[in-house]
């Protein structure tokens, strides 16, 4: 089994952040804040960020895009207005860290502040980028090397490849999750393709605009990615309704007796923990948790309800019967045809399903053989185990068993 990374990770990441925090607040008390208005306009930028920040969903890696921009922006500004900036590192840590700090207040105070390991990640990961360029700009090093022109371009670019890959290896290092840390990294590397890339280009945007024409360029290059957000915003609200009905559906073929209290809820938990150990991207697995919380759907059409609802204990033939008829709700419902399909193919062989319906139909069989009852857990894997030849695919069972046994949502006990 591959070894789970150790707890230890993410407090030595945040013991690390707050000790460069305290060091840099000390270096910046010592010696004074330079240039004080970039520094409050930077602060301000990142605060209204923060504050403006967009609840996480799952596959999105970055909740507060306009304050990490301004973070970024404020770590790769060495002009302003055309004359030379004279800020350090010490300074823009300081000045992330007491925006992200005041921020938070409002936050904590309705229940919802970020998290300690996504603030000391904002502050490692500005540090980073911060420590790469203002040494080489203040000493004259990047213009003798690099000059103002593409290969100029070049440098931040490659700085800001670099600055993305420390902020994936930090958000894979304090992942909440038991699982290996191989696959986080990978599933943090395809995430960061998405906001994080127009937030770096953004954040490099908005150095390159104030170096040219001074503080005024930041609330234009800032409203666009602003108004952005705000916009995310409304989509994740519709996005949570949106799932909340598909669940309170799901949950019809409890209510009228045909499948166990939980059941549907079961499966789509350890489905997706399953998806994730295999490293499906984050679309599939929101196929994969919709069409597990409705793979049961199609009973409501049976007259007489199967014992416990235990379809894997049917007939192939009455299986797929149920499937069809499930898939064709599914589809009258508008949910995404993909989610359909999903569920029309989990009864079929697992060599012609695709790879979310081969998850529901182990974890289904799973929760059909064991339920809540953990004691059971062996017994259910070694009848899935034996089923591998044409019902089940080998490397979703073998999944399956790494979650439970690094307890998952149904922990796997030997005693």
């Amino acid at each position: 089994m591959t070894p789970v990374r150790p707890p230890l990770a993410a407090l030595a990441v945040r013991g690390t952040a707050l000790a460069l925090t305290v060091a840099a607040l000390a270096h910046t008390l010592w010696n004074g804040v330079a240039e004080p208005g970039h520094a409050l306009a930077f602060g301000a930028l990142v605060t209204v960020g923060e504050l403006a920040r967009w609840g996480s969903l799952p596959g999105e890696r970055e909740p507060a895009p306009l304050g990490s921009a301004g973070a970024l922006a404020y770590a790769l500004l060495g002009r302003s207005g055309g004359e030379p900036t004279t800020h350090g590192v010490p300074q823009v840590v300081t000045v992330v860290a007491a925006a992200q700090l005041l921020a938070a207040v409002p936050h904590l105070a309705r229940g919802s502040g970020p998290g300690p390991d996504r603030v000391a990640r904002r502050i490692l990961a500005v540090a980073f980028a911060a420590a790469c360029f203002q040494p080489l700009y203040n000493s004259g090093l990047s213009a003798r090397w690099f000059g103002e022109g593409p290969c100029f371009a070049l440098f931040l670019l490659v700085l800001l490849v670099l600055t993305a890959l420390c902020d994936v290896v930090l958000a894979a290092l304090t992942a909440v999750t038991p699982r290996p840390y191989g696959p986080l990294l990978r599933d943090e590397l395809r995430a960061l393709s998405g906001v994080g890339t127009a937030v770096c280009a953004t954040g490099a945007v908005m150095a390159l605009g104030v170096a040219v024409a001074g503080l005024w360029a930041l609330p234009v290059l800032c409203v666009p990615l602003l108004l952005t957000q705000v916009s995310f915003r409304r989509y994740a609200g519709v996005r949570t309704t949106y799932r909340q009905t598909i669940a309170s559906l799901a949950r019809s073929t409890e209510i009228a007796g045909y499948t166990p209290h939980g059941h549907a809820r079961r499966v789509a938990g350890l489905s997706l923990a399953v998806g994730k150990e295999l490293g499906l991207p984050g679309p599939e697995l929101t196929v994969l948790e919709y069409a597990a919380l409705m793979h049961d759907i199609g009973q409501l059409s049976l007259v007489d309800p199967v014992p416990c609802g235990a379809t894997a204990t049917l007939p192939v033939a009455e299986q797929r019967r149920i499937a069809l008829l499930g898939g064709a709700v599914v589809r009258r419902t508008g949910v995404d045809a993909a989610v359909a399909v999903v569920v029309e193919q989990q009864a079929d062989p697992y060599r012609e399903q695709p790879t979310a319906a081969r998850i529901i139909r182990v974890v289904n069989a799973y929760d059909d053989l064991c339920g809540e009852s953990a004691g059971k857990a062996l017994h259910a894997l070694e009848q899935l185990r034996l089923g591998t030849g044409r019902d089940y695919q080998p490397q979703v069972v073998e999944a399956l068993a790494g979650v439970l046994a690094r307890g998952g949502p149904t922990p796997l006990r030997t005693g």
